[in-house]
C-alpha cells in the first residue's frame, strides 16, 4: 500500500513517565521497545514520521527526525503544539506507549479528514486525543490555550471543526478497541501480556 504524503506521523515520547517511574517508550513489550512497536505501525503508513521528545539522545538509533518541545512542561499539548510547528502539513499524533495501533483504523482516519481540523476517536464519550489527526486549523487554538495557562488537549475541540470517529466506526477496524490501550505502569504491561 502506498505511503501517505500529505499527513505526517508524529510520535510523542516526552520523557520520564511519572506513573511508570522511567522512560516507558523504551520499556520492552515482548522483547521490543514500545516506541519501536508504535513506529512499526506508523512507518509503513506515513512517508514522513517524526518523534517529539525532550530526550533525543535516547532515540538517535531510530534514525528519524526529532524535535524537542518548543515550550517545555506542558505535557501532550506541548508535544502536539511543537509537532504542528515543525511538520509541513497535518499530523497524525500518537503516544509512544500504545503497542496495539491498527493500520486500518489510522488510514481510515486520514481518508475521512476532508476539510476537518481534527479527526478524533470518541469511545463512550471519551476522546482519544493521543490517537488523533490534527490539522493546521488547530495551531492557533492550541497557542491560545497555552497563553491562557490551560494545558488539557481536549479544551479547544469545541472551537475547531471536528470529525468524531465513534465506537461503532472504530470497531469496523479494531473490534476490541485495542488501539487505545496504553501502558502506564508495570502492572499494565503484565495485564496486556495475554493480548499479544
Amino acid at each position: 500500500m502506498e505511503k501517505i504524503k500529505d499527513v505526517s506521523g508524529v510520535v510523542l515520547a516526552g520523557g520520564i513517565s511519572s506513573r511508570y517511574g522511567k522512560n516507558k517508550a523504551l520499556v520492552e513489550f515482548h522483547g521490543i521497545p514500545l516506541i519501536e512497536r508504535v513506529l512499526g505501525v506508523m512507518r509503513p503508513i506515513f512517508r514522513h514520521v517524526i518523534i517529539i521528545t525532550n530526550t533525543p539522545d535516547k532515540y538517535s538509533y531510530l534514525k528519524l527526525p526529532m524535535y524537542q518541545d518548543i515550550i517545555k512542561g506542558l505535557g501532550p499539548l506541548g508535544g502536539i503544539f511543537t509537532g504542528l510547528q515543525v511538520i509541513p502539513n497535518s499530523g497524525f499524533f500518537v503516544a509512544c506507549d500504545m503497542p496495539f495501533l491498527n493500520q486500518g483504523l489510522i488510514r481510515h482516519m486520514v481518508e475521512i479528514k476532508a476539510d476537518f481540523d481534527l479527526v478524533v476517536p470518541r469511545i463512550s464519550g471519551y476522546m482519544e486525543a493521543l490517537h488523533s489527526l490534527y490539522g493546521r486549523g488547530c495551531e492557533r487554538k492550541i497557542e491560545s490555550l497555552i497563553n491562557s495557562g490551560i494545558y488539557q488537549v481536549f479544551r479547544f475541540f469545541n472551537e475547531v471543526s471536528v470529525r468524531y470517529v465513534d465506537e461503532d466506526e472504530v470497531r469496523m477496524f479494531d473490534p476490541d478497541l485495542r488501539s487505545f490501550l496504553n501502558i502506564n505502569s508495570p502492572e499494565a504491561l503484565n495485564d496486556f501480556d495475554n493480548l499479544f
